[in-house]
């Protein structure tokens, strides 16, 4: 079966894209990644890209196309830039490189923006090919979430646009439970959306793993562990004012590992709050060196700020913790909390709640290494039972081949 998978990011960058074409390419499917260019979270091409770009032309047995784009950079309107960019270059570019080309399926991969969805509409139109819509982010509601737009219209005139797109899908898949009623609201038939949910990538699974040289090494403390993006929406203003709470008291130590569009904010944040000795912003690292980050976890934080769109939200690294077997402490409402909950993997708090964020801190701290191991297990096994990889990949799989067969057969009737 032949695949297309339309990603405005894709490896370099850290995403769980990357791993589902791996996986797409063992099971014996022949893919194209569809893609732009690799700047992502920082805003600046890849140094590595830069120097040899051909090296980032396939990727585990995929053939990766990339098109010209406009990278992020600060500020808005770059941004916008970025985003519009990218639809004109894989409309444009991406039709051209793959001209000649069939694909059974078209799967889409949208974190953010939703408009990656416009050129998987139009490449499917022009290759006569079924689109199916995996939804990350909820869009226009996030936007107004993180208040990037405040203004009805523009909000209404968004909210069109994500109509437009998944009513020319075959199948729109929300990556929560919560997140069908609101793709409902947007797709006029309901019988193409299902549930899809994130997975904890193989690499998590490892146990034979050396720790990360670049964590220093410091008796007797309690390491909360924060893997991702440093976004508006992980709300670090709150897990700041937990950490300023705790800083006086010397076992406790938060590791953040990623980077984002507030990484400089939030720096200066614990430059100003004297949280430097506690506090350590260790950078961005592949994907394939998490795990020996994740050793020094004795827990894993989850933080989303509070807004009815985050509350129907599953972060994806609450997956990868929990194959971890790490425990948790959640600052976030809704779906994320519930699952959390549900697995008996730790503990959570509100949204937005900085002093229940520093109470679960010490009591996660306050518990002996078997209660949170006990945690741990369940998490894992909880991952291993509603997110199992092999199982959610058959189901895709299982999509697809119905959609190409029932494509298949449309195009021949309309033939006869």
């Amino acid at each position: 079966m032949r695949v297309l998978i339309v990603s405005q990011y894709f490896w370099p960058e850290n995403f769980r894209i990357n791993d589902l074409t791996r996986e797409l390419v063992q099971r014996g499917y022949s893919v194209t990644v569809l893609t732009g260019i690799p700047n992502y979270p920082a805003g600046k091409v890849f140094k590595e890209f830069t120097q040899d770009p051909k090296a980032f032309a396939h990727y585990a047995g995929a053939r990766v196309c990339r098109v010209p784009m406009f990278v992020r950079g600060s500020g808005s309107l770059r941004l916008l830039l970025n985003y519009l960019s990218f639809v004109v270059g894989a409309c444009v570019f991406g039709a051209w490189r793959l001209r000649g080309q069939g694909f059974d399926v078209i799967f889409v991969f949208e974190p953010s923006p939703v408009t990656v969805g416009l050129p998987a509409v139009f490449l499917g139109w022009l290759k006569r090919s079924p689109v199916v819509f995996w939804v990350q982010d909820l869009w226009p509601e996030t936007l107004a979430a993180v208040g990037v737009v405040r203004s009805p219209k523009v909000l209404a005139a968004i909210g069109a646009l994500v109509r437009f797109i998944y009513n020319r899908c075959a199948l729109v898949l929300g990556q929560s439970h919560g997140f069908l009623d609101n793709i409902a609201q947007y797709c006029s038939d309901v019988k193409k959306i299902r549930y899809f949910p994130n997975w904890a990538e193989e690499v998590f699974r490892s146990t034979d793993i050396v720790s990360a040289p670049e964590v220093p090494a410091q008796a007797g403390t309690f390491n909360i562990l924060f893997a991702g993006n440093l976004g508006e929406a992980q709300d670090f203003p709150a897990v700041l004012d937990a950490a300023e709470s705790l800083k006086n008291n010397a076992a406790i130590r938060w590791l953040i590992v990623g980077d984002g569009r507030m990484t400089e904010q939030v720096r200066n944040e614990v430059a100003r709050r004297g949280l430097a000795h506690c506090f350590l912003l260790l950078g961005r690292f592949p994907l394939e060196r998490m795990p020996s980050f994740y050793v020094h976890a004795d827990a894993a934080l989850v933080s989303l700020k509070r807004a009815p769109v985050f509350s129907l939200t599953i972060p994806g690294k609450v997956q990868s913790y929990l194959m971890a077997g790490i425990p948790l402490v959640g600052m976030l409402d809704g779906e994320g909390a519930r699952v959390i909950r549900e697995a008996n993997a730790g503990l959570v708090c509100s949204a937005g709640d900085s002093s229940g964020l520093a109470q679960a801190v010490l009591k996660l701290s306050a518990m002996s290494k078997k209660e949170r191991n006990r945690l741990g297990e369940n998490g894992r096994s909880y991952a291993q039972k509603e997110f199992s990889r092999e199982g959610l990949m058959g189901r895709l799989g299982e999509w697809f081949v119905e959609l190409a067969n029932a494509n298949r057969q449309t195009t021949k009737e309309g033939r006869e």
